[in-house]
């Protein structure tokens, strides 16, 4: 995984995207967690080759990488709770 959080869990674009998509295509891995904000990049950059053989998944907040990025889903609690 690549990529940054603001402290309130926003999700930051990356740079370098095509290039890590290709890399993880090469390295046979089949899901891939994007920054929504990077996602004109997957339409624009990516060939389709890639984007067809690519679980991608959009992700905005740190729960969204939590729920896709682990098996079963990781939830985060709310601090009210606690």
């Amino acid at each position: 995984m690549t990529g940054e959080l603001t402290l309130r869990g926003l999700v930051l674009p990356i740079g370098g995207l095509k290039e890590k998509l290709l890399a993880a295509h090469h390295a046979g891995i089949k899901r891939v967690l994007v920054p929504k904000r990077n996602w004109r990049d997957v339409k624009a950059d990516v060939p389709d080759n890639i984007r067809s053989s690519l679980e991608i998944i959009p992700v905005h907040v740190l729960e969204d990488v939590l729920q896709n990025a682990f098996e079963p889903p990781l939830m985060l609690r709310s601090i009210a709770k606690l």
